[in-house]
């Protein structure tokens, strides 16, 4: 039989970046890399990252619970409770919870390659360099992302 993946409330790998922290519900581990998943909390008046663009996949976003900013290019749009967003490969995106709420968000990541990515951001803030353009660029590189020099984050 197939077996199937239950992550229940509390489970999953806890990755605290700064002042928002993912929960990896699911790696590629259970999908053959089609597909990675995890649970966003973003603090009240958290910007987010630098604005960038992904070569090599999509990401997908599904706002549970307070209102994420999405900036797009120059365009911004603020996304309540029950919105989806998706940023397709090439897309300048970045995100921010400018709320007095905190924000919680399902992120999808298809293929699943940025789980990674996470991984390798929390070793880099444990290692006590602070997330700036300059320090994230060389771990972006590693999974088909940069950033949107054109557009102000």
């Amino acid at each position: 039989m197939v077996a199937v993946s239950i992550i229940r409330p509390g489970e999953g790998e806890l990755i605290s970046n700064g002042p928002s922290s993912i929960r990896i519900l699911e790696d590629g581990t259970n999908t053959a890399h089609r597909l990675g998943f995890a649970e966003l909390v973003i603090p009240p008046h958290t910007p987010g990252p630098p604005q960038h663009r992904h070569a090599q996949h999509d990401e997908g976003f599904y706002v549970l619970s307070g209102t994420v900013r999405f900036t797009v290019g120059q365009d911004e749009h603020d996304a309540e409770a029950g919105t989806w967003v998706l940023v397709p490969p090439g897309a300048p995106h970045t995100f921010a919870n400018p709320g007095d709420d905190p924000a919680v968000v399902l992120n999808t990541f298809t293929p699943d390659l940025y789980v990674q990515y996470f991984r390798d951001l929390k070793a880099m803030v444990e290692s006590g360099q602070p997330m700036t353009r300059e320090t994230m660029t060389p771990i972006w590189e590693n999974y088909a992302t940069e950033p949107s020099t054109e557009f102000a984050s």
